[in-house]
């Protein structure tokens, strides 16, 4: 999920296009393996990995959910994979997580998915995703699944939904630690769910931060499941993690929207460090039941592929991507996705009603319009590049631009909105391109969604 201050669509590199390729899409042909989620290549790039992070150029395209969908369940079937961790936050998430693991609470995985009700719905309640958490049940319900395998949240968007998750859990478990919980998080009363606002207000100076507040509260949690554990007490430790990662999640949320009013990179930085807390955190607590647990990860191309080998690392950001990489090296597989030309469902602004928007061919000098002429040349419109190819990096040389699309879709000022150069080689060790997609089926599908692909004018001068 992207906000104003974060998404993609807002870089304003403003990029001058270099509109030469550089070298002939010829030499890279005989690179291309045509794309087959069953293929063998695929599984070779990923070996031995215990996190294959599997990213998309967009958050409303079909093909890059369907695709990453079942090469997650080849990844589940075929190499022991047993946590998938998204690009949402904890509480929505772990109610699909519940659901997933045989829970009785909701009725079906549409239902299972009503925890996503702000913008953009979409990138969570659609249709792929419902078909995907229905099959992971069915899976986890079989005799001969040794180890379930979960669905997990990642961002750090819902605070309040984690103020509300941790009091709940508390009323249950620890009345008494319950009330000094409320007392702490009564700091947030005023502000509900608009985060943003709680950040302007204290940057403001028109309200003191409750930075102290959630951190004690972070920690009371934390020896709380330790003092529990010390004393043999029998207790629900699934749902004591979920607690916890929620107060995490509140403590960085807290964080972030303060950061949001700063200069600089702060608050992009907090939200990927945030993931990558969460994710080992996560794989810590699975370790426990399952040594050497494998996780799966999806989020956006602009969160995964390491931001040291893109202009975002040259602007002072990092990225979940770069901090897995640093922190387990080889045991971590990058896998993009890209496309030329589609559909695909995107809002005009933050917060606007999804639309079926066209999106315009990739620009001269980008890896779109390379990865275009490859496809052209070599009859295939579904390919994937293994980026570890030495000879392959060498061809592919130098910087160029590369697209990013998040939940807002500008074509009028696509240059500036969403394109920034990379070095694909060192973001990603694998890429998928798909010539021509379509765009994502949401569940609520708005008038303005089922109108069609808005026409688009595009300005001369892009």
């Amino acid at each position: 999920m992207t906000s104003p201050q974060t998404d993609r669509t807002g870089t304003g590199f403003g990029t001058r296009i270099d509109g030469r390729l550089g070298q002939r899409s010829s030499d890279l042909a005989g690179a291309v393996h045509p794309w087959d989620v069953m293929g063998p290549e695929i599984m070779d790039i990923v070996g031995d990995a215990r996190y294959v992070l599997i990213g998309e150029a967009s958050h409303g395209t079909e093909e890059f959910y369907r695709e990453r969908a079942e090469l997650t369940k080849r990844l589940i079937l075929e190499k022991g994979f047993t946590a998938v961790a998204v690009e949402a936050d904890w509480p929505d998430a772990y109610r699909v997580n519940e659901y997933v693991r045989g829970g009785q609470a909701d009725d079906s995985a549409e239902q299972a998915l009503g925890g996503f009700k702000r913008f953009p719905q979409w990138m969570w309640r659609n249709t792929v995703v419902v078909d995907f958490v229905e099959w992971l049940r069915r899976h986890n319900a079989r005799d001969d699944v040794p180890v379930q395998t979960g669905f997990y949240g990642l961002d750090l968007y819902s605070l309040q939904a984690s103020v509300e998750a941790v009091l709940d859990y508390l009323d249950r478990m620890d009345p008494e630690a319950a009330v000094r919980a409320r007392q702490r998080y009564a700091c947030f009363d005023h502000f509900g769910e608009d985060g943003q606002s709680y950040g302007y207000a204290t940057n403001a100076g028109v309200i003191e931060p409750c930075e102290d507040e959630v951190v004690a509260q972070l920690l009371e949690l934390q020896h709380h499941s330790a003092e529990l554990a010390r004393k043999g007490i029998e207790h629900p430790v699934d749902a004591e993690f979920a607690a916890e990662q929620n107060a995490r999640l509140v403590m960085n949320a807290e964080a972030y929207y303060r950061s949001m009013f700063q200069w600089g990179a702060s608050s992009w930085n907090l939200r990927d460090r945030h993931m990558a807390e969460t994710l080992r955190e996560l794989t810590a607590f699975l370790d426990q039941r399952q040594p050497e647990t494998r996780v799966v990860v999806w989020a956006h191309n602009s969160h995964l592929g390491d931001a040291r080998a893109t202009e975002m690392g040259s602007g002072g950001e990092l990225n979940l991507g770069q901090l897995v990489r640093e922190r387990v090296d080889d045991e971590a597989v990058l896998i993009g996705f890209s496309t030329y030309t589609g559909t695909v469902t995107a809002a005009n602004d933050w917060g606007d009603p999804a639309e079926r928007r066209r999106v315009r061919p990739g620009l001269p000098g980008s890896y779109e319009s390379l990865f275009h002429q490859l496809a052209q040349e070599t009859g295939e419109p579904r390919f994937l590049l293994s980026l570890r190819d030495p000879a392959l990096a060498e061809t592919l040389g130098r910087r160029r631009l590369q697209r990013a699309i998040g939940v807002i879709y500008r074509p009028d000022t696509e240059r500036q909105s969403h394109y920034f150069r990379t070095d694909l080689t060192k973001q990603f060790d694998a890429m998928i391109h798909l010539d021509e997609t379509e765009a994502l089926t949401p569940l609520e599908r708005t008038p303005t969604w089922e109108t069609g692909e808005i026409p688009e004018t595009f300005p001369s001068t892009l």
